[in-house]
């Protein structure tokens, strides 16, 4: 009856005191003492059982930290578009494409090395390759980082797809961030055509378009629309901006407002003027 009395006394106080102000691995314990969370008891010699309730775990939500990157495609043809990618943690990116102006049918569609557009979509170097491979399809094991195969256009000349890839991160040192999406003239053969080009380019012909500019957001924001107006590209995203303040901090892009701009049909969306972000900003 004895030892049951001091177990339940035990149990109770390894469920409800709270630790002592000195905290246990300042000072050396009796060799009859025990500890448990910093409660300190001391307890008989004889043998006794001792039981604790549980509870049931809870289960654990850890939000995903997402990225985002926008792309606008410009070139010197009537073709262009708009190219968004997002990343949750380190899993694939997500590339949602749309391009218009294009001839009906299949179009190389490809991460190119260089941001570059200096001397237009040529600058911007060969495909992205950082593991010095031959050019492939993107399920191939054997492919350069940038093959992302084809899109095909409609009769209307508008392409519009969905590519899921695990090779084009929005961060780390292959990051796509500071390269170039580019849509071809022609339509990639895979590396398995044999032309002599296959291996290099998959033999899609000339460049039509380029993203030579974008935003990039390693929060939660959704991004609206992306437009170009006059000359000016813009950056839409939905109300109410978590950030209301003049200099508006993003992790990567540092964008200075000098005023909010509404693009028609879109009202009460914030537009964010990507020519206005300072040398810091990442650019496509």
């Amino acid at each position: 009856m004895q030892a049951a009395a001091i177990a339940a006394m035990a149990a109770h106080a390894i469920l409800t005191a709270t630790p002592p102000t000195l905290h246990p691995l300042l000072s050396p314990l009796p060799p009859n003492y025990s500890s448990f969370h910093g409660v300190f008891l001391k307890l008989p010699r004889q043998p006794f059982s001792l039981s604790l309730a549980t509870k049931k775990p809870q289960p654990l939500f850890v939000a995903a930290a997402t990225k985002k990157a926008v792309a606008v495609l410009k070139g010197t043809s009537n073709v262009e578009g708009v190219v968004t990618l997002s990343q949750e943690d380190d899993g694939p990116t997500t590339v949602n494409v749309r391009i218009t102006g294009l001839s009906p049918g299949l179009h190389g569609f490809h991460l190119h090395e260089y941001g570059d557009t200096t001397n237009g979509c040529m600058s911007t170097g060969a495909h992205f390759n950082p593991n010095n491979l031959t050019h492939g399809a993107p399920e191939d094991k054997i492919r350069h980082a940038g093959d992302l195969g084809n899109v095909v256009a409609n009769a209307d000349g508008v392409a519009e797809a969905t590519i899921v890839d695990n090779q084009i991160p929005l961060d780390g040192p292959n990051t796509v961030i500071g390269r170039a999406l580019v849509v071809h003239e022609l339509e990639d053969d895979l590396g398995k055509g044999g032309h002599e080009l296959s291996l290099t380019t998959g033999n899609a012909g000339g460049r039509l378009a380029c993203g030579a500019r974008s935003c990039w957001f390693d929060s939660n924001l959704m991004v609206a629309d992306v437009r170009n107006l006059s000359g000016v590209t813009i950056c839409c995203l939905p109300s109410p901006l978590s950030h209301t303040e003049p200099d508006v901090n993003f992790p990567v892009c540092n964008v200075k407002l000098s005023g909010q701009q509404i693009i028609p049909g879109k009202l009460n969306v914030p537009c964010l003027n990507l020519d206005a972000m300072s040398s810091s900003a990442s650019w496509f």
